[in-house]
């Protein structure tokens, strides 16, 4: 299965589907899915901004439209009636065929997250081309107990899409960059998952955006790594449906 992994770098303001439409002209390769960040809809310092600039369903369903040739993955600020989520969409066929909302909400330090959106109820896997799969957004991976329901249900694939700055430089590299690292990795062993990983890149008043999406095997081996801060769409290759006994033996090597 061919998965493009688009790391952009979103506008900070609500956009429209032709303009979304853009990100997707120069896709030109048979692929089967093409995964954007967090709020790729809105971009991330919205602050106040969150209240006029969420979208309601009706205008989701108008991205969902440009899932014509393949499938969609992006992250929106949505309104359901008086709440207000950090939403992601997996979208196919022109359809919504999964909806999920961030249920860790960070508030601290640089993220104001807390003070503007509702939290989701739960985080859950559905049937996708990808087999099962679940998605989550940033922060919800730095919560054990996530990490553990996902690796009770050994799905196929997880998809990750995040919007995490650019911090803990150092000589051999970025800090954040390793920490995920780290969780992706852990979180590939302890699935027998894929696991695709999308972070965006570019700034938005000062705080930068690292980039750095990336896919891993279910031994947590990096399959392919995109550039630092740098948009790019790179384009993978995984074996979406792994049985049981590939995914062990994959563990075992």
């Amino acid at each position: 299965m061919k998965v493009i992994l688009a790391q952009i770098s979103p506008k900070l303001k609500k956009i429209t589907p032709k303009d979304f439409a853009k990100y997707l002209k120069d896709i030109k390769e048979d692929v089967d899915l093409v995964i954007f960040p967090e709020l790729a809809l809105n971009g991330y310092l919205l602050k106040d901004a969150v209240f006029e600039d969420a979208y309601s369903l009706d205008e989701i369903e108008e991205f969902a439209k440009l899932s014509d040739k393949y499938d969609l993955v992006f992250g929106a600020v949505s309104k359901v009636g008086h709440k207000f989520f950090n939403s992601a969409f997996y979208c196919s066929d022109k359809k919504i065929i999964f909806t999920h909302n961030k249920t860790a909400l960070p508030n601290y330090g640089l993220f104001q997250e807390a003070r503007f959106f509702f939290k989701g109820e739960s985080v859950n896997s559905f049937q996708s081309r990808l087999g099962d799969t679940f998605v989550v957004i940033c922060e919800e991976l730095y919560n054990a107990n996530i990490i553990a329901k996902i690796s009770s249900k050994k799905p196929d694939t997880v998809i990750v899409i995040s919007n995490s700055p650019a911090r803990g430089f150092e000589d051999d590299g970025l800090l954040i960059q390793k920490q995920w690292n780290s969780l992706l990795g852990t979180t590939a062993l302890l699935s027998g998952a894929n696991i695709l990983f999308v972070n965006r890149v570019g700034f938005e008043d000062g705080l930068g955006f690292w980039g750095g999406s990336c896919a891993l095997s279910p031994k947590a081996q990096v399959i392919k790594c995109a550039k630092l801060f740098e948009q790019e769409n790179l384009v993978i290759n995984i074996d979406a449906k792994l049985s049981q006994t590939q995914k062990y033996l994959l563990r075992e090597y």
